[in-house]
């Protein structure tokens, strides 16, 4: 597996970020005895901080104002969507070439997943590649422009997520149609 011409099978995790692949777990994995503002900053602990850095926070506190509001506040005490929003932007603060999000709807509300829907829409559309790892087959649809169907652990069906977003097969894999 090649990112660009590096073979990431040789590369640490803990080195990705230094190639440019910014990573959302699942469950989010905050910081949660540390403030808001901290975990971001943990974010782009591979960076130099300078105005390019810190502009990068402004643009996150952009993309989630919430997130800006409640900067002072321990990471733990935010609810989980918060959460994800903090886990979104501290992955952001790395400046990735490529952002890796694995369930990023998981427990969230329905209004929480249009406000996380909206922001990969607004990431996308700013070019940024993104590999999203979902089982909410609207948000995977709507926040891509390529798609992988998986069934059973194989693909069972990949092309551009505007065709698969009407395709039969992709009902019957996800519903049992």
């Amino acid at each position: 597996m090649t990112f660009g011409d590096v073979d990431l099978t040789r590369v640490k995790a803990r080195d990705m970020v230094r190639h440019g692949i910014g990573y959302v777990p699942e469950g989010r994995r905050v910081f949660p005895g540390l403030p808001v503002e901290t975990n971001l900053l943990l974010g782009a602990y591979a960076k130099p901080w300078d105005a390019k850095t810190r502009g990068v926070l402004g643009e996150v506190y952009e993309l989630f104002p919430v997130l800006g509001e409640m900067r002072d506040r321990l990471a733990g005490a935010l609810s989980g969507g918060q959460q994800q929003m903090l886990a979104i932007g501290r992955a952001l603060m790395s400046q990735p070439q490529l952002l890796l999000l694995d369930e990023p709807s998981m427990g969230l509300s329905p209004k929480l997943v249009e406000t996380i829907l909206g922001v990969l829409q607004r990431l996308k559309g700013q070019g940024l590649s993104m590999l999203l790892v979902e089982q909410n087959a609207k948000l995977t649809f709507e926040a891509t422009s390529t798609c992988l169907v998986m069934e059973h652990g194989e693909v069972a069906m990949s092309g551009p997520s505007a065709e698969l977003t009407h395709d039969a097969r992709v009902r019957q894999i996800y519903l049992g149609l």
